[in-house]
């Protein structure tokens, strides 16, 4: 298992399921993040100039351990994709002071 991927399944709103990867999660002011992408297709396995479309989302706890990806707005997104690209995010959640 220790190829284990991280699979989320959205619903369209024609009821056609899209499954994609997170690729990552980051922090960015306090918020989460996660980098999302279609999951491959064995078509596409051995074909190394395809790139699969990658989309950023929050992630908002849903409760009962349980996340929802929200899309971001296209500003926010287009920065969080420089600060993913650039290499200057948190991988972890900072620390509150107490």
């Amino acid at each position: 298992m220790a190829d284990e991927r991280d699979l989320v399944v959205f619903e369209d709103d024609e009821g056609n399921e899209l499954t994609m990867e997170v690729l990552d999660y980051f922090y960015y002011e306090g918020d989460e993040y996660a980098i999302l992408a279609e999951l491959e297709d064995e078509e596409h396995d051995e074909d190394e100039h395809y790139q699969r479309d990658a989309f950023v989302m929050k992630v908002v706890d849903a409760g009962d351990d349980m996340e929802e990806f929200v899309p971001v707005d296209d500003e926010l997104a287009e920065k969080l994709i420089e600060l993913v690209e650039s290499g200057m995010y948190d991988d972890d959640e900072l620390e509150d002071d107490e």
